[in-house]
Parts: C-alpha cells; sequence; structure tokens
C-alpha cells in the first residue's frame, strides 16, 4: 500500500505542475484559437515535467497491469482525481504489441479519461496504427479488456464492453 501511497504523492505533485495550464482559460471567441493552441508547447513540456510525467505515467501503468481488482480500481481513482496530470499525460505509441498494449492499458487505467466518445475516437485511431504495423490486435484487446472496469459511466458502455466491442473488429462509436 506504501508503493501506491508514494505513487500518488508524485502524481499529485505533477498535477500541481501541470493544473495551471490545464485550466487555463482558452478565448473560443478568437478564429485562431485552435491554431495557437497546437503551435505551442505540450503542457508538459511548458511545465518542464514531461520526463517525470511519463515515467510516473509507466508507473501507474505497471502496477495497474499487474496489481489485483483493488488496486486497479484505486489507480482509476487516482488518475481521475488527479484529471490535470490525466489530461496532459499520454504515452507515445510504439507500432509493437507491446507498445499498442501499453496504450490499452493507459486508456484502461483512465477508465473513459472523462469523454467516453473522445476516448473511443482515439480508441479507433490507435487500432488503426497498430493495425497498419502488423500488430495481431485481438489478443491484446481480450487481455486488457479481462482486467477493465465494468462499470457503464456515460450509457456508452463500460471499458471492458468497449474493449471487447474493438476485439470484434468492429469500430468503436456510437453509430
Amino acid at each position: 500500500m506504501s508503493d501506491l501511497a508514494e505513487l500518488e504523492e508524485r502524481v499529485a505533485v505533477l498535477d500541481a505542475c501541470v493544473e495551471p495550464i490545464a485550466t487555463r482559460p482558452v478565448d473560443l471567441t478568437d478564429p485562431d484559437w485552435v491554431p495557437k493552441m497546437r503551435q505551442g508547447p505540450h503542457p508538459l513540456d511548458e511545465a518542464g515535467i514531461r520526463p517525470e510525467a511519463e515515467a510516473a505515467l509507466r508507473d501507474v501503468i505497471s502496477c495497474y497491469a499487474e496489481g489485483h481488482k483493488q488496486v486497479r480500481a484505486e489507480l482509476r481513482a487516482l488518475l481521475e482525481r488527479y484529471h490535470s496530470f490525466c489530461w496532459a499525460t499520454t504515452l507515445p505509441f510504439e507500432p509493437t504489441p507491446e507498445g499498442f498494449r501499453q496504450r490499452l492499458l493507459e486508456m484502461s487505467a483512465k477508465d473513459h479519461d472523462g469523454d467516453t466518445r473522445d476516448m473511443m475516437l482515439t480508441l479507433n485511431d490507435l487500432c488503426g496504427q497498430a493495425r497498419d504495423a502488423g500488430v495481431d490486435l485481438r489478443p491484446l484487446l481480450l487481455d486488457v479488456a479481462d482486467i477493465s472496469s465494468d462499470v457503464d459511466m456515460y450509457g456508452m458502455g463500460s471499458m471492458r464492453d468497449i474493449l471487447l466491442r474493438a476485439a470484434g473488429r468492429e469500430p468503436v462509436g456510437l453509430w
């Protein structure tokens, strides 16, 4: 349990570093707001914490993959509490079976990541990239679905349901 407490402490510090960036107002009346956001530095780079944040996320994912049901539930709750960290920190995709599995574990741990629709779009894109790289998706999707939450948070299916649908090679969408 102390390992989880130490991990939460690390994530809390990183969340506090990136929170001012994550909550900074965006002027949606400015017609150039999207290009301006894309041209700016990544929030982790702006906060100067990319290596530490990615290392912490890797540790969360490692604990998540190896932990029992209660540990996984605690890690999902941790990522929900520290939403600025969760928003800013994503592992880069490596086009290998292990790289695909790591991103699936990240998505499972983030459990809808606040918006099921965005998560489904990300999953579809990730599956397409992995398929293009020759990764056999189905066993990895089934493996991660097996440890994912079965709570339907927003009426579009649980994380487990969504991954199981993806394993059927159907796009995971609302239509």
